[in-house]
C-alpha cells in the first residue's frame, strides 16, 4: 500500500521540480578537477615544449682531405724502405726503392701527407700498380681532425648543418672521459659507393664496413676545441683523456635532430 501511494505521487509529479538538486559529491569534484589540471598541463606541454632525436651511426677521425693508397709505378723486388709509418712525408720523397731490370727505382709519394700504413716490406715483390702504402693527406700538421660519419642514404635529408654531435672514441673509455663534441659541418649530397668510400679513406676494408648496409650519405663534423684539455678537443668532462686522440680512429656519432614540438606529431 506504501508503495502505490508512492507510484501515484510520482505519477502526480513527474518531473519532481520541487525537489532540490543533488550536485555531485566531493570525491567526484576532486577527480574531475585533477583531470582538468592534467588535460590543461598536457595541452600546454604539447604545444610549448620541444622533443628532440638522436641518430647513431659509425665514423672516423681523420683529416680533412682524406687519405689515398699509393701504387707502384714499377715491377720489381723491394730492396729499400725509405720512411716509417707516422712519419711526415713531402710530395715527391723517395718512400722505397724497387729493383728492376733496368736497376733501382724508387717508389715516390705523390701528395705530401703523413704515412699511415706501409704495406711493402724489404724482399717483397711486387707488381706494378700494387698498393704499397697509404698516406693521409696533411697540409698542415696543425690542422684539427674531423670526424666522419656514414649515416643511412635516406636519413641524410634530416641533419641540419650545425646540429651538435656527441662521439664515443673507440681509444677512449667512456664512462671515464666521456665523449668528443662536435658539431655538422657539412652533409653529403647523394649516397656514397663502396669505391667512393675507400677512395677518400684510403680502406677498402673499412669502405666495406660502411657500405655493409646500403650506400650511405657522409656526415662531415667539425670538432671543438679547447685549450684546457691535453688532447686540445672539447669532451662531455671536464679534461678529456690524457692524451691526444690519433687519427683514423673510430667512433660512434650520434646527432641531435631538431627539435620539434610534440604537437607536430600528436596532431596531424
Amino acid at each position: 500500500m506504501q508503495f502505490r501511494q508512492k507510484a501515484l505521487s510520482k505519477l502526480q509529479s513527474p518531473e519532481e521540480l520541487d525537489l532540490p538538486v543533488r550536485f555531485a559529491r566531493p570525491q567526484g569534484r576532486l577527480v574531475l578537477a585533477v583531470t582538468v589540471i592534467v588535460m590543461a598541463a598536457a595541452s600546454f606541454w604539447a604545444f610549448t615544449s620541444t622533443v628532440s632525436s638522436k641518430l647513431s651511426a659509425p665514423g672516423i677521425l681523420t683529416q680533412a682531405e682524406g687519405s689515398y693508397v699509393l701504387q707502384t709505378p714499377v715491377a720489381g723486388q723491394v730492396t729499400g724502405v725509405l720512411a716509417e709509418e707516422g712519419q711526415l712525408l713531402a710530395a715527391g720523397t723517395p718512400l722505397l726503392n724497387v729493383r728492376t731490370e733496368q736497376g733501382d727505382r724508387p717508389v715516390r709519394v705523390v701528395t705530401g701527407g703523413r704515412l699511415t700504413t706501409l704495406v711493402a716490406k724489404v724482399g717483397s715483390v711486387v707488381a706494378t700498380g700494387a698498393d704499397v702504402a697509404t698516406v693521409e693527406r696533411v697540409k698542415n700538421p696543425e690542422d684539427p681532425l674531423v670526424a666522419v660519419l656514414y649515416v643511412p642514404g635516406g636519413s641524410g635529408s634530416a641533419i641540419p648543418v650545425g646540429a651538435p654531435v656527441d662521439l664515443s672514441v673507440q681509444s677512449v673509455p667512456q664512462q671515464q672521459f666521456g665523449m668528443l663534441r662536435g658539431r655538422v659541418k657539412a652533409v653529403g649530397r647523394a649516397p656514397q659507393t663502396q669505391a667512393q668510400i675507400g677512395g677518400f679513406l684510403g680502406d677498402s676494408g673499412l669502405a666495406e664496413q660502411f657500405s655493409r648496409h646500403g650506400n650511405p650519405v657522409a656526415v662531415l663534423v667539425q670538432l671543438e676545441r679547447s685549450a684546457s684539455t691535453k688532447s686540445g678537443y672539447r669532451w662531455s668532462s671536464a679534461d678529456g683523456p690524457p692524451h691526444a686522440v690519433d687519427s683514423r680512429t673510430p667512433v660512434t656519432g650520434a646527432v641531435h635532430l631538431a627539435a620539434r614540438r610534440p604537437v607536430d606529431w600528436l596532431v596531424p
